[in-house]
């Protein structure tokens, strides 16, 4: 999770650590292929599923740990795979088969291991920067995205930001749609009704020309969509262009309208989408 990430970058300026992914699972296990944790000396980072697993799993880290660090050292001297049978002799009831990948890592792993932790990330823009927006961006920030965090505003932007949100000023701010990466989930929700607009019709011409778009969300009443409608009818879009855009967004059933009530509904909307 990109909060996690932060937290493995600080700890490495202090101490070095384990890196143990999930490298293999056959039937049932706690955790999918790519999990991760991070041991250090006197702290963890992140999950591989709790129970008998993780305790084994950071007994043998700390193990890796305690020998002493080459600096002839190999990428393959400092890193093992090893396979647990989740069963009786561990007290789990999954009843798979886990391989376990124990990688050493320190500060000179850092820039690189960012770019590993975050490559999983599904790309995701989020145009808008008031309060909702925020809010997002801290619910996001401990899930499995990339956020491009668009407005035309300059100065919107808090200072420190989640290593999984890259910010973007853009004016007019419906330019960023044309850069987007293919298979972005866009999310609108700008302090202007008329840069909505102007995002809806841009995303949906992206859509007819190539088809590439994940998820177009756009915040608001449904009354708000009625009148968006129409004026991409206007425009010549076609009805089964126009279904394309969930509006209102959010998981049904949720009525709160504070901004963190907002974020954490569109965020379980987006989850059901993962693939």
């Amino acid at each position: 999770m990109p909060r996690h990430t932060a937290e493995v970058l600080n700890q490495l300026q202090h101490a070095d650590g384990v890196l143990v992914l999930v490298d293999s699972v056959q039937g049932s296990g706690p955790r999918e292929v790519g999990a991760w944790m991070a041991v250090f000396p006197q702290t963890l980072v992140n999950t591989i599923g709790g129970g008998h697993l993780e305790f084994q799993a950071i007994t043998e880290a700390r193990a890796l740990l305690m020998r002493p660090a080459s600096a002839n050292a190999t990428h393959e001297d400092n890193t093992l795979t090893t396979r647990y049978a989740l069963g009786p002799a561990l007290g789990q009831c999954c009843g798979g088969v886990v391989h376990l990948k124990f990688e050493r890592i320190s500060a000179a792993d850092a820039p690189a291991l960012k770019q590993r932790l975050l490559a999983n990330g599904q790309p995701l823009a989020l145009f808008g920067g008031g309060h909702v927006g925020r809010a997002l961006v801290n619910v996001l920030s401990t899930l499995p995205y990339n956020v491009q965090w668009i407005d035309s505003r300059d100065e919107i932007f808090p200072a420190q930001l989640p290593p999984n949100v890259l910010c973007e000023h853009s004016d007019p701010v419906h330019a960023a749609v044309a850069e987007l990466p293919s298979g972005a989930s866009v999310l609108i929700m700008s302090f202007s009704h008329a840069e909505d607009l102007d995002v809806v019709a841009a995303c949906l011409k992206r859509q007819r020309l190539h088809g590439d778009l994940k998820f177009v969300g756009l915040i608001g009443s449904k009354t708000k969509w009625a009148t968006f409608q129409h004026r991409l009818e206007a425009k010549g879009f076609t009805a089964e262009e126009l279904a394309f855009v969930t509006c209102p967004i959010g998981v049904s059933g949720i009525t709160g309208k504070e901004p963190e009530v907002i974020a954490v509904s569109v965020a379980a909307q987006l989850l059901q989408l993962r693939t």
